[in-house]
């Protein structure tokens, strides 16, 4: 007998803005960070530490619990492995700042997704006469740093991927362009000794990169490079490194990046492009599929596209071979060589 429809999926899908809120109201309010560096903590101790009102701190506390992101013994409540590895602020595996951003930004962008579909057009400040994101983003320092923090969190694990699975030994050089705070970099310098790099972004990007790449202890072996890939060719390597960059950006502009990047590296030389690359099928990564989406409300022109789409702009720029290879989740890279 045929199983019965379910209708499940539609109303924990429909209903799933309630779902992200919670934990986004949760990391706002530093929840994890503070379980991981207080220990558990009992109800009334931790509702007087949040300053939540009593009214409807337990059913907060408990759909925590209940959607997996607390452990609770008794009274008490802690955080479960995963939140305290990736959502306690003060540890390099942090991925929270993505949700931050998200919590601040896209959250209410996305309510008018209906109309971005509609129009076309971008939901956010350019919306109604302001800027855009990343001139609205770089024109605030503390913005700007949150925003770089959310790039290294969402790519944390595929740049310690690159960083290991690419054929290191065979270069010497490598720039990575849209460095953000440095992580790509950084994780590449410290996993090959071997390796001299570069940090390309616009000048605003310098102070948090190098603040950021001294912690790392790997200040010696990489430089920032200021710059606009807009106005300037990119800076000469081995590699050439764009990571989270190609999807904010028109067809045209990707092809334009895409050559420079050719026209950067000596034969031999590679380009690695990766983000949450969207299967051929366009039927399985929906997370790169939702980034397509959110290319929408952000940006007038950006968005992504598989990897087929990827190799495809490759050859046309010139490289002879590309590939695409699995990183971590839903990122995978595509290197094209020349």
């Amino acid at each position: 007998m045929p199983e019965q429809p379910n209708p499940e999926n539609i109303l924990q899908t429909g209903l799933a803005f309630c779902t992200a809120k919670t934990l986004l109201s949760a990391i706002e309010m530093s929840l994890f960070t503070d379980l991981a560096h207080h220990g558990p903590e009992s109800f009334e101790s931790l509702i007087g530490r949040l300053g939540l009102h009593p009214r409807s701190a337990r059913d907060f506390l408990d759909t925590l619990v209940a959607l997996g992101f607390l452990n609770r013994t008794g009274d008490i409540y802690s955080n479960t492995p995963e939140t305290d590895l990736f959502l306690d602020r003060k540890k390099p595996s942090y991925i929270g700042g993505m949700l931050e951003m998200a919590n601040h930004r896209l959250y209410p962008f996305w309510g008018h997704l209906t109309e971005a579909l509609r129009t076309g057009q971008p939901q956010n400040e350019s919306k109604t006469g302001g800027a855009g994101l990343f001139e609205t983003l770089y024109a605030d320092p503390a913005r700007l740093k949150e925003f770089l923090a959310a790039m290294t969190g969402i790519s944390h694990a595929s740049n310690m991927t690159i960083a290991r699975a690419f054929p290191w030994k065979d270069h010497g050089t490598y720039v990575d362009v849209g460095t953000a705070q440095g992580d790509l970099a950084s994780q590449i310098a410290l996993a090959n000794p071997h390796l001299r790099g570069m940090g390309f972004d616009l000048p605003e990007v310098a102070p948090i990169f190098e603040d950021y790449v001294e912690h790392l202890g790997v200040a010696d072996r990489l430089r920032f490079v200021p710059g606009d890939f807009f106005k300037q060719e990119l800076p000469k390597a081995d590699v050439v490194l764009m990571g989270h960059i190609l999807h904010d950006w028109d067809l045209p502009t990707k092809k334009m990046l895409i050559r420079k990047a050719y026209e950067a590296i000596p034969a031999g030389g590679a380009l690695i492009i990766y983000e949450a690359i969207i299967d051929d099928d366009r039927s399985k990564n929906a997370f790169g599929l939702i980034m397509s989406l959110n290319m929408l409300i952000e940006t007038p022109g950006g968005f992504d596209y598989t990897g087929a789409d990827c190799s495809a702009w490759m050859k046309e720029a010139g490289f002879s071979t590309t590939r695409v290879e699995h990183l971590v989740g839903p990122d995978s890279m595509v290197i094209g060589i020349k």
